[in-house]
């Protein structure tokens, strides 16, 4: 598995070594803490499901020399690992990771999308609470896990799977302290769905002077006030949103007072977006026009699909443990996964928008031989019809020295 020291220079740049001693984690004689996190790290960059797969690698030894180590440690020390983190080390981890990744992807990042993803649990069913699961239809315990994502690099920024319902509400502001600890400032605008946060926790958004653009619930009422309303009060837009099947709309801007919240919001009743009744988009800026709120909505889809990717190649879903601590260290390597294949998929010429599993088949799925040489780890990959994409971005061509390669440098020969 040659191809996964694609990833190194990232790694080596942004010091992930220290990133990992700063954040507190735990060690061992053997094992220290960077090569126990980039040894778990390895499964999520490999397309393995459980932690119990790391056995698959215990004959190659590149993925060790990637780790730090000789060989993989077992699949007993990885997993007694997890549970020995806290929510402090994700925390710190995730915010040395975000200050190092926003240079590279997104220096200027003022919009943010926000979700919850319930991940379901396959243990006692006293243990967790119960949370809707989309995929079964009905509610299950599961671990609630929460999810920040920038739309214009298409980057997962943030997660938490400590959370339980009482704390539910408060996790937003959670994520708004993140990141004015982080960068200095609030976001500027936030998009998220009715279930995020209830009404009064808005009311918190909007003394920060964040703009926010949510979605209120469809009761029998509003939906009669609005049939009700003469066909004069709708006008006629074309939102520029590319691949989108509905671009002809009918919305209806109107001002109202919600119960719950201390002031006065925006709501924009919208018709024609595929659906059988309309979409009431709630925003607390009152400047932009009507066509660009509905625009900034439809961003949050972005959100949705990282958590499809997360699901299906990161394998989000296929945790057993009834710990939430234990998952949130899972969820914390699947942001930075996300972020290395995100780095990746942009370096690449004609690759951009490419997804994980895109990238993990054509380039990183790829054999070869590592040499470790006395000024140098030397990687020779096999013969691959890719090969070509990958010497002309060069990634190894500005590859620091690697920490935990006894300060090697990488260089990667193709055939």
């Amino acid at each position: 598995m040659a191809g996964i020291f694609l990833f190194l220079p990232l790694l080596a740049q942004l010091r992930f070594d220290d990133m990992v001693a700063q954040a507190g984690y735990p060690g061992s004689g053997m094992v220290p803490p960077p090569a126990a996190l980039l040894s778990l790290l390895t499964l999520k960059l490999l397309d393995k499901e459980r932690r119990s797969h790391i056995t698959d690698f215990d004959f190659d030894e590149a993925l060790g020399v990637f780790a730090g180590l000789n060989v993989l440690p077992k699949k007993s020390y990885a997993t007694d690992y997890s549970y020995r983190t806290t929510r402090s080390c994700q925390q710190a981890l995730l915010s040395r990771w975000v200050a190092g990744w926003a240079p590279l992807l997104f220096p200027d990042a003022q919009e943010f999308c926000l979700d919850f993803h319930p991940i379901p649990s396959r243990g006692e069913p006293e243990v967790l609470e119960n949370h809707y699961l989309p995929t079964r239809g009905k509610a299950a315990p599961s671990v609630l896990s929460f999810f920040a994502y920038e739309p214009h690099s298409r980057v997962l920024c943030y997660s938490n799977a400590n959370v339980t319902r009482t704390d539910q509400a408060e996790e937003l502001m959670r994520f708004v302290e993140f990141w004015h600890d982080l960068i200095g400032h609030d976001p500027q605008w936030l998009y998220f769905d009715s279930k995020v946060v209830p009404y009064a926790e808005l009311a918190k958004v909007n003394q920060r002077k964040i703009w926010f653009v949510t979605i209120r619930r469809r009761g029998a009422a509003i939906l009669r006030r609005l049939d009700a309303a003469p066909a004069s009060t709708w006008r006629r837009a074309v939102i520029d949103v590319p691949k989108r099947r509905h671009k002809n709309i009918r919305y209806m801007d109107q001002t109202l007072k919600i119960r719950g919240y201390a002031g006065m919001l925006r709501q924009v009743a919208v018709a024609g977006l595929g659906h059988d009744e309309p979409t009431l988009c709630l925003s607390n800026n009152f400047q932009a026009n009507a066509r660009d709120l509905i625009t900034r909505y439809v961003k949050r889809n972005g959100v949705e699909d990282a958590l499809g990717i997360c699901v299906n190649f990161f394998h989000l879903d296929c945790l057993a443990s009834e710990v939430r601590l234990n998952v949130d260290l899972d969820v914390a390597l699947t942001v930075i996964a996300h972020g290395c294949y995100r780095w990746l998929a942009t370096r690449l010429p004609g690759y951009d928008k490419s997804k994980p599993k895109q990238a993990y088949q054509r380039f990183v799925a790829t054999g070869g031989v590592v040499e470790i040489q006395s000024d140098r780890v030397l990687v020779r990959f096999d013969k691959r019809a890719h090969n070509p994409i990958l010497r002309e971005a060069a990634l190894d061509r500005d590859c620091p020295p690697v920490p935990w390669l006894g300060g090697l440098r990488v260089a990667v020969e193709y055939p």
